[in-house]
């Protein structure tokens, strides 16, 4: 399969910076072609009444309820701090 005259692997390559050698450029663009001959294949089929979707299967709100509870007692939340002070963790200065 020969690539696509249209794909410009110079280009993509520069814009992932990616330094590609010849024989690396070669094999890349027999892939690229191969997969955007895969995809011309696809655009072929006849989807005339097939309605668009995001998720094989119907999802309504798949999202629990938004229910306060309470958190961590201070012990716990410290215990494998470093470092502690006044119930709080002590880090590092980072800025000056």
């Amino acid at each position: 399969m020969s690539s696509a005259p249209h794909l410009d692997l110079d280009h993509v390559a520069k814009l992932a910076r990616l330094a590609l050698t010849a024989a690396e450029q070669a094999e890349f663009s027999r892939q690229l072609g191969e997969v955007l001959h895969h995809i011309e294949q696809l655009a072929k089929v006849d989807v005339t009444g097939v309605e668009p979707t995001a998720h094989a299967f119907p999802v309504v709100n798949v999202w629990g309820e938004d229910v306060a509870r309470p958190g961590l007692p201070v012990e716990a939340a410290l215990r494998n701090a470093p470092a502690q002070r006044d119930h709080l963790i002590v880090v590092p200065k980072v800025v000056e």
